[in-house]
């Protein structure tokens, strides 16, 4: 009697909340994105009709499979449901036709996307910010190395490839399975889940992260096995042994940054990164020079500062306002569900793995990680027009960026090669070289924004089966056909990758055009209700 004067019922031990469900978008809008008639919203949004209707079920607007206790099923709203309820009765007695992003209008459409850029930008701007500051500790380390011998520099560069490629490029990609279950249970205002998620996501990354040790400490005696000269190899293996302490903290790291990530905390990264640099160059300095260390005290500052890193973004979480509503114990919750987490965590390294050994993308990896807390909650909040808004922007405007891009390479393509050499064979192959690279860069561009989108959407699945089809099947053989058959070289490599990218870009962007965003909201809402609420910590 309780659930039925507070507005549930109750079948089959799940929770259903028939009050204000006609707040909730339903992705059900018209060609021209027009809202319905009140009087046919009404009738629609009629618990009978939407029980009885299954093709254009709307999203549900509380917890599925949460327990029969009224403690377990939290009436769940988008933020500023009320107010957007308001907005429709203003805007049906004023007999105007609401825009399916909320404006009057193209005009008002106009505006929501432009708006859309602006909060994209916010996000997408620290976020490159943040790129840039890890990549220059590895080029400052580097570089430091460099001045100790040609053997050193030889093993350090080798060894930030290799452990690049065997070790955070693959928890860089597990952890990117946060960017879709945190984000959509913020946008569902499922507040608490997004704590649990991180401490799930850290358990699997930590254990994943003790097999990738393991291999790093036998790298020296693997690498003279195929061709690689002794003394580089020792030089390797010393600097990648020296990094197993960082690898543990950059894999903490990552989960935390994903955590603020979602919630739009973008400052808390950029403060960390910055004190972590500012620290970085004396230290390696110190570590390289005055102890003696070589390039085994670059490797260990690149630790230590990993260490400064996970300890600045921990305590912020733990003591900022801003995370209050999220952070939360550790339950026993975490220990669970972990199959689910893999589901999406697993395409998603494939999916980072594939795209890091082939390029390096700090601006479309921005504006597509952006573009993934963006869609995230969207779909969790149950608005699917605003997450079809986030796409259109975010390809609008790294489109209108990689273009640009594009033709400044193609203006200054007779003098980029100045700046590397002085031999006249070289200048003049980087000129021939430079119209190839101005495509890869619109393919690159388009493709680190279409795979933020899928990850925000949780189809990271699809995005690896299309980035091992496209680089392998199309990429590879493109390759090899104009590298050797050709007989054009580096050229002739560059243009099998920009013909695997373009290919990727393709079919990645049929399947954002063929995504169906009412469906993708109702999954959404269906993965963050998945869980029961977690009770008993640690």
């Amino acid at each position: 009697m309780a659930a039925k004067e507070k507005g549930y019922t109750s079948s089959s031990n799940k929770i259903v909340v028939f009050k204000h469900c006609k707040h909730l978008h339903t992705g059900n809008t018209t060609r021209t994105g027009s809202f319905r008639p009140p009087l046919f919203h009404i009738i629609s949004t009629a618990p009978i009709v939407r029980l009885l209707s299954r093709r254009s079920r709307p999203v549900p607007c509380a917890a599925a499979a949460m327990g029969s206790s009224d403690s377990q099923a939290p009436l769940l709203l988008p933020r500023g449901s009320h107010r957007k309820e308001e907005e429709e009765e203003e805007y049906a007695a004023a007999g105007k036709v609401r825009g399916c992003c909320g404006g009057d209008g193209e005009g008002g459409w106009w505006r929501e996307a432009i708006a859309e850029a602006g909060r994209l930008a916010s996000l997408a701007a620290p976020m490159i910010v943040v790129a840039l500051l890890q990549l220059m500790m590895q080029l400052i380390s580097t570089v430091m190395v460099g001045h100790l011998g040609e053997v050193a520099l030889a093993g350090a560069a080798i060894a930030n490839s290799l452990t690049n490629v065997s070790g955070f490029s693959v928890l860089m990609g597990l952890a990117c399975g946060l960017e879709t279950i945190c984000g959509q249970a913020y946008g569902a205002e499922q507040y608490h889940k997004l704590a649990l998620y991180m401490y799930r996501s850290i358990i699997v990354l930590l254990v994943v992260s003790v097999p990738i040790a393991i291999i790093w400490v036998f790298i020296p005696e693997v690498l003279p096995l195929i061709g690689q000269q002794p003394e580089i190899a020792s030089e390797v293996g010393k600097y990648a042994l020296w990094l197993i302490p960082g690898l543990f903290a950059f894999t903490v790291a990552q989960c935390l940054s994903k955590f603020l990530q979602t919630q739009s905390l973008i400052f808390p990264m950029v403060l960390s990164s910055s004190i972590t640099l500012a620290l970085f160059i004396p230290l390696c300095w110190f570590m390289v020079y005055k102890v003696g260390m070589g390039n085994a005290g670059a490797a260990l500052s690149v630790s230590i500062c990993d260490w400064v890193e996970v300890t600045v973004l921990g305590l912020y979480i733990v003591l900022s306002p801003s995370c209050e509503k999220t952070r939360a114990p550790l339950t026993w919750e975490a220990f669970s569900g972990i199959g689910s987490f893999l589901r999406l965590a697993v395409p998603s390294a494939l999916m980072i793995c594939i795209s890091t050994v082939v390029l390096v993308y700090n601006l479309p990896h921005g504006i597509g990680t952006a573009a993934s807390v963006r869609v995230s909650n969207e779909l969790g909040a149950g608005n699917p027009e605003g997450a079809r808004l986030v796409v259109g922007v975010a390809l609008s405007v790294i489109l209108c960026s990689a273009v640009l891009v594009s033709v400044t390479l193609l203006a200054l393509r007779h003098f980029i090669g100045i700046a590397f050499s002085n031999e006249e064979e070289v200048i003049n192959y980087v000129t021939r070289m430079v119209p190839v690279l101005s495509i890869s860069v619109i393919t690159d561009s388009l493709q680190g924004v279409l795979s933020g989108v899928s990850r925000g959407c949780g189809w990271q699945h699809l995005g690896a089966y299309v980035n091992l089809g496209a680089f392998y099947l199309v990429g590879v053989p493109v390759a090899l056909f104009f590298g050797f058959a050709m007989h054009l070289g580096g050229m002739g490599f560059w243009m099998g990758m920009v013909a695997g990218g373009a290919t990727q870009v393709t079919l990645l962007s049929i399947i954002t055009a063929m995504t169906n965003w009412g469906k993708m909201t109702e999954k959404a809402r269906d993965r963050v209700f998945e869980e029961r609420i977690p009770t008993q910590s640690v």
